[in-house]
């Protein structure tokens, strides 16, 4: 599967993926300072009158976030960061994980975000010019990622491949395991396709077996798994999550797979092992 940000910006992955990082990270800040790293940053914001409007998944997603009426308090904190960007309505730009965080950051705060693309990460630069606490650099996310975590103390992680390559659910699985043996008050937050639950059962095996710390599985199904060729489903592994990640992710994961869904559309949140 090839996940590339712009075709996809704003679709339902991405509301699930934003609001509970955006959580995780006020969480984190109640706790001190926090440093956040991105393994595979994109180019930080997205003009959904670009390629997003081809694959019209921005319209099924974003677009109805912000109609939809009594959102919950944690999806209401991402439409409020959509809203921002928009100040003349409507829902031209989207916010990805660099600039959500970047704009989030406190006084002590810092992001460091990677990015392999060189074009994207001359985006990702860009994007990031008005906040000098949070950096986009070009670099192997899954290395650079693990080297930044070892240089600070209690870092949030985010891993969000593109799916490009057939090793991406190894490979996030075998960083967060390592940034979690050098450093056991990280959190690290994957986010993943669900496409099929054999390979995704297969990478919280290998979460499992790194005996690493808790992990939580926030899934959000809007169709049934019976296309492998389509994202019918994302989750958002936790592992090390803090206390109260459970009800976030529900809160967040139920109202997407309600309102955004087809019928018999399903959350889940659960712990694995």
């Amino acid at each position: 599967m090839n996940y590339r940000h712009s075709f996809h910006a704003g679709n339902f992955a991405d509301l699930v993926k934003h609001a509970l990082v955006l959580w995780l990270l006020k969480e984190r800040q109640e706790r001190g300072p926090v440093t956040v790293i991105d393994t595979h940053a994109g180019a930080g914001l997205y003009d959904l009158s670009g390629d997003a409007v081809r694959s019209k998944e921005a319209e099924a997603g974003v677009a109805r976030l912000m109609t939809a009426a009594n959102r919950p308090p944690l999806i209401e904190a991402l439409a409020a960061e959509v809203a921002a960007l928009n100040p003349e309505g409507g829902v031209r730009f989207y916010p990805g994980s660099p600039v959500l965080i970047a704009r989030a950051l406190l006084s002590d705060d810092r992001y460091l975000g990677f990015e392999f693309n060189p074009p994207v990460q001359a985006m990702l630069s860009e994007a990031l010019t008005d906040w000098p606490a949070a950096e986009g650099r070009a670099g192997d996310g899954y290395v650079e990622a693990l080297k930044a975590a070892r240089a600070v103390k209690g870092p949030l992680v985010l891993i969000d491949p593109p799916f490009e390559r057939p090793d991406d659910y190894v490979r996030s699985a075998e960083t967060a395991a390592a940034i979690l043996r050098h450093d056991r008050t990280a959190t690290v937050a994957i986010w993943t396709p669900l496409k099929d639950m054999e390979t995704f059962d297969g990478f919280i095996r290998r979460l499992e077996e790194a005996r690493v710390g808790r992990v939580l599985v926030a899934e959000a199904r809007l169709r049934p798994l019976n296309n492998p060729m389509k994202m019918n489903g994302c989750t958002m592994t936790v592992v090390n999550p803090p206390s109260g990640a459970e009800a976030a992710a529900a809160e967040i994961c139920g109202w997407t797979a309600a309102t955004l869904g087809d019928a018999g559309a399903r959350a889940e949140v659960w712990r694995a092992g």
